[in-house]
């Protein structure tokens, strides 16, 4: 069973230094987040040989895995600030042309005529004979 590799992130500022532990060897480096950083993990987790194949890796901030998994999800699901859209001053709007003027009369429209009413329907059915019923 191969050994635990440990991946410690430790916050400067808006820079992370990340130290990986692992088979015997100790790499470190730095990165301008804790999503890059997260990402330098994964370059020197291969960095250190076959050994760390497969290897599970532990990811530590302040020496706890739930306080490095709550500011790394924290940062991938929030949405990155943006400045407030301008919008640009409209073109005058365009003149409609006149619609022809309206007699009075409501335009007709075509109705489906109902042919056959359901109730009518229903009652008008004949009940299946049975052989009972034909005796």
């Amino acid at each position: 069973m191969a050994e635990p590799i440990t991946a410690i992130y430790v916050q400067e500022d808006d820079d992370w230094t990340i130290t990986v532990a692992g088979g015997g060897r100790t790499l470190t480096g730095r990165a301008p987040g804790i999503i890059a950083a997260r990402d330098s993990v994964d370059q020197l987790v291969e960095e250190l040989g076959a050994e760390a194949k497969g290897a599970t890796v532990v990811h530590l901030l302040n020496g706890s895995a739930l306080e490095f998994t709550a500011a790394y999800m924290g940062a991938r699901l929030t949405l990155p600030e943006t400045a407030p859209l301008e919008i640009p001053e409209s073109a005058p709007a365009a003149q409609v042309p006149a619609q022809p003027q309206d007699d009075g009369e409501k335009p007709r429209t075509a109705k489906a005529k109902l042919t056959t009413d359901i109730g009518d329907a229903l009652t008008k059915s004949k009940p299946k004979r049975t052989a009972a019923a034909g005796r």
